[in-house]
């Protein structure tokens, strides 16, 4: 399964501070840093890259965790979990710090923009990895931040008071506010659906109060009888639980914002 999902994929390899990691890169063009969701690089992920370089772009996956190819499982997703909680790199429940992964990410990033050309770069988090793509913009070479169900930090049940945080320090938080405020065009996609647990709405308010029109919140109902029938327990936006529209309007601003 492994083979196929990523048959088209080019593997190689990118170091930063002592950390060697898988990458996978596919397309030529302005590069987009697609950061997989737990449990990994699935077939489904790999799939929303493929959208990503058929418009004109370089899909570049690092592999954070998990097994790249293999399709999900709800033991998988709970191994890959576990091993992210061990991990230094990734901060699960604190609230008000970045997760030290994404200064690789950030360096990955700058890499790929020299070595791809264009004004800049895109990037998508998804689900745990999701607010990364909001910490990766006080490099100003991160143009196309989007935030599709940013999940950390983890709500817990019974515990809500960290159900707006945005898993960014206040430092990096203030350097993304001055860039939206002297950049114009620039602005964060954040993609959810309103019955996901894992991204309450209040993650989304706060960043409607932090960012202004800078942020563009798209939430997918998911309630109770939804018109398009979109389960209760829909997350994944961009892969598992598709939503066309969404798609669309990541892959326009891409188009727009790498002038593809």
């Amino acid at each position: 399964m492994a083979a196929d999902a990523l048959e088209r994929f080019t593997k190689e390899f990118f170091s930063h501070g002592g950390k060697t990691r898988d990458v996978y890169r596919l397309g030529v063009g302005p590069a987009v840093i697609v950061i997989s969701e737990i449990p990994g690089v699935t077939p489904r992920v790999a799939a929303f890259a493929e959208e990503v370089a058929a418009i004109g772009c370089t899909a570049v996956m690092p592999s954070l965790f998990g097994t790249p190819g293999k399709e999900p499982s709800g033991a998988y997703a709970v191994r890959s979990i576990a091993a992210a909680c061990v991990s230094r790199e990734f901060v699960l429940l604190a609230r008000a710090k970045t997760s030290p992964v994404t200064v690789w990410l950030r360096a990955l990033a700058q890499h790929e923009h020299e070595r791809c050309g264009g004004p800049g770069v895109g990037v998508v988090g998804m689900c745990l990895t999701g607010g990364f793509a909001l910490a990766m913009m006080v490099d100003p070479v991160v143009l196309a931040p989007v935030l599709s169900q940013p999940s950390l930090p983890l709500v817990l049940p019974g515990r809500r008071d960290n159900a707006s945080d945005l898993g960014i320090s206040p430092g990096d938080l203030a350097s993304v506010k001055r860039r939206v405020a002297d950049e114009e065009g620039l602005c964060v996609l954040g993609l959810r659906f309103t019955s996901d647990p894992l991204v309450p709405a209040a993650r989304f308010e706060r960043l409607r109060q932090e960012l202004g029109n800078s942020f563009v919140g798209v939430e997918i109902d998911s309630s109770d009888g939804n018109p398009d029938g979109h389960a209760a327990n829909s997350h994944s936006v961009l892969t598992e639980h598709l939503v066309p529209a969404a798609l669309e309007q990541v892959l326009d601003l891409f188009r727009t914002r790498l002038k593809i």
